[in-house]
């Protein structure tokens, strides 16, 4: 298979409006409401006239130089698209009736329809593993010919139905999400997006070095908590992309502070890792965004290993008081940094048993 390279990336979340500002709030750890509070741009067409798609507006016009540079080099017939959501436009579907606003397919197709792609396009819907299994999907695109690049991301905004059902199973919390303390109590729900161009053997961007996929045929909405198919999804990653546990430099955790999945993910990374990798979770900094927490994480691992000269890791946000019923991990702080900072992995689980694992690095 050829090299995939992601070659730009953009992003929006409560932390800010581009990457640089989310990074720079993450890596200092600033918490704020989980809410996006900037002004998101207009969208005339009523079909297409959604949050989640005004979200990905905002991405798009944060890349537009580079979008159109690939049109001119590409065409418009050899570009794809695909698009994580679990919301799509769900608020705005309770309040109108269209469906089409209910539809999953309608970030992707608001995107195509946008720039005049002919090509592939689709969104992924798969909990909370979305905004990592459309790069699976693009990845495909690229390797078959299908596509020469493929925009790809994930965009979720705040919507009533999934804060509900969140609720009902009493996994969300008042307080700031705890992940990996023993006074844990449940996630915080955030909203954000992000997106990314993919191109085949590029002469400069972050190499996509594996991705690993099991499910676990557990329980619909509670992860094996040995995390067996967890850490077989890390094992997949890093022999697809050649790599031992000890080339990765940094873990962004899934890390939702939720009392089963830490359970499960402690016991994943402690099987391959032991105590000896860099992890951490942002989701205390962003929130958890669901269909585009993935994304909005990948987007801050590209970050950190193209535009960080001091190796500054994004620091593990608790009450410090660990889980001594969970195995040991090494939790970055504040003052982290790594000696090396070339190669990141990103882990994502979610309801159904899905597990996704990314590994990416600097250009080798």
């Amino acid at each position: 298979m050829e090299k995939i390279f992601i070659t730009k990336t953009s992003a929006i979340c409560c932390l800010g409006d581009d990457i640089g500002e989310i990074f720079e709030n993450a890596s200092n750890g600033v918490i704020r409401p989980h809410k996006i509070d900037s002004e998101l741009p207009a969208i005339e067409n009523p079909d297409y006239n959604l949050r989640c798609n005004k979200i990905l507006l905002h991405c798009v016009n944060n890349m537009r130089k580079e979008i159109e540079d690939l049109i001119k080099k590409y065409g418009k017939d050899r570009i794809g698209i695909v698009i994580g959501t679990t919301n799509s436009g769900i608020q705005e579907f309770e309040k109108d009736g269209e469906l089409k606003h209910a539809q999953f397919g309608n970030p992707a197709e608001f995107l195509a329809k946008y720039f005049g792609f002919t090509n592939f396009y689709a969104s992924v819907s798969t909990a909370c593993t979305s905004g990592v299994k459309v790069f699976s999907t693009a990845i495909k695109l690229l390797n078959s010919g299908i596509c020469d690049a493929v925009i790809t991301g994930g965009t979720e905004p705040m919507a009533d139905l999934p804060l509900y059902g969140f609720r009902a199973l009493e996994v969300l919390t008042d307080d700031l999400t705890n992940p990996m303390s023993k006074n844990r109590k449940g996630m915080n729900i955030g909203e954000g997006g992000a997106l990314f161009i993919l191109e085949k053997n590029a002469e400069k961007g972050i190499e996509i070095l594996g991705l690993g996929e099991t499910s676990d045929a557990y329980h619909a909405a509670t992860p094996d908590p040995e995390g067996e198919q967890a850490a077989q999804a890390i094992k997949i990653a890093l022999k697809q992309s050649g790599l031992s546990p000890e080339d990765i430099d940094y873990i962004n955790m899934h890390g939702t502070g939720t009392i089963s999945n830490d359970i499960m993910e402690a016991n994943a990374i402690h099987k391959i890792f032991g105590d000896k990798v860099y992890a951490s979770s942002t989701k205390p900094l962003t929130g958890h965004c669901l269909g585009a927490a993935a994304s909005v994480e990948i987007a801050l691992c590209c970050e950190m290993l193209s535009k960080n000269p001091e190796n500054r890791l994004l620091p593990h946000i608790y009450d410090g008081i660990y889980d001594d019923k969970l195995p040991k991990i090494k939790l970055a702080d504040k003052n982290s940094h790594a000696k090396k900072l070339d190669i990141c992995m990103s882990n994502s689980f979610g309801f159904g048993g899905t597990n996704a694992v990314i590994i990416m690095g600097n250009k080798r």
